[in-house]
């Protein structure tokens, strides 16, 4: 496919694992009929876009761009875009494409396509070069992975949800998380803090598992009805055989199987973290009791917007520290020290 006419823009890149992140010039196509291009105000900073820039998933290409919790505005459409005008706010999450034919697409279950093109680390066809995030000023995406904003959301608090939000909300959607469930929330950090939120207003009597104390009136300030110190023997034990649905937030190394022994029987513990190594599974804690382990990515187009609408209804919303485009960097290594409650959200404005 031949090139096509570009523009420039600011951003923040990588040239390699090893290198910190700083400002750059990159090129975004100009918007042909079916794209509409955003005017970047606020993106969020997920714990992959430090995997993604440091290759620690050995598939990023350099420079790198990362960034896939976009809010902005909209400052052009294409002649064929129907769905955006401009001066609208709108999303951008973790796809910014698909084949949109297979089974997967057809079902609005996008994430699972083979074709799926992410918002950064794939392969732009229209440039014929690797995709770039939202750590810029401005970004060009088909009118198809665009989302609407709910009006009465703060955009800076929203930007998470393109990522964290989603994340949580699907698997919990999917396994019909409701009234009279007990419904377990694994860490409390950019994730486990917006699965809290989430099972509270589904209506399910929500418990919220750390390792640390000094979380406990947070978490429950966040809408946990109980707080388990997973460190605590006792506290554990109290709790097993009594869940419905545990969702597992967390990325670091733990023991599952202390989990899968809390769920009822046919209940079910999702995983939305993703530890660096295979964490072991014991087969007795499944077989004895019908218990299911399964594992979520992300949502669908249809499904995320549904998902941003139920914010808008209930005033949902990210907690968010705001930081400059050049604290990146300092934000990166306090979010390895899980330092931020509960997500870095970009000011897009310092970039200039």
């Amino acid at each position: 496919m031949s090139k096509l006419v570009c523009y420039f823009t600011k951003a923040y890149s990588t040239g390699s694992a090893s290198s910190p992140l700083s400002a750059a010039t990159i090129e975004r196509r100009t918007p042909t009929a079916t794209d509409v291009q955003i005017q970047i105000l606020y993106c969020g900073v997920c714990h992959s876009d430090l995997h993604f820039a440091r290759n620690e998933w050995a598939f990023t290409q350099y420079p790198a761009v990362p960034g896939h919790e976009i809010v902005g505005r909209v400052t052009a459409v294409g002649s064929g875009v129907k769905k955006f005008k401009v001066g609208e706010t709108v999303g951008v999450g973790c796809l910014v494409d698909s084949c949109r034919t297979c089974p997967d697409c057809r079902s609005g279950l996008e994430q699972f396509c083979a074709g799926m093109v992410m918002t950064y680390g794939s392969m732009d066809e229209h440039l014929n070069a690797p995709t770039l995030g939202g750590y810029a000023q401005s970004i060009v995406v088909t009118e198809d992975f665009v989302l609407r904003i709910p009006a009465n959301l703060n955009l800076a608090s929203a930007a998470p949800l393109l990522c964290a939000g989603i994340t949580t909300y699907s698997p919990m959607r999917h396994w019909k998380v409701g009234p009279g469930q007990k419904v377990g929330i694994v860490g409390l950090g950019g994730l486990g803090h917006m699965g809290v939120k989430f099972a509270r207003a589904f209506g399910a009597h929500v418990v919220l598992f750390t390792t640390s104390p000094n979380k406990v009136a947070d978490a429950k300030r966040l809408g946990a009805h109980e707080v388990v110190v997973s460190t605590d023997a006792d506290q554990m034990a109290a709790q097993a055989g009594s869940f419905d649905f545990i969702l597992d937030a967390v990325s670091a190394t733990h023991d599952i199987n202390a989990y899968l022994n809390l769920l009822k029987h046919d209940g079910n513990l999702v995983l939305v973290g993703a530890p660096e190594k295979p964490l072991p599974v014991a087969a007795f804690p499944l077989l004895f009791r019908r218990r299911s382990l399964s594992g979520s990515l992300i949502g669908g187009l249809p499904e995320t917007q549904e998902m941003l609408d139920f914010c808008g209804t209930h005033n949902i919303t990210s907690d968010v520290e705001m930081i400059r485009m050049d604290q990146i960097n300092d934000a990166y290594e306090r979010m390895l020290k899980s330092d931020v409650k509960y997500r870095f959200v970009i000011d897009m404005a310092t970039l200039t």
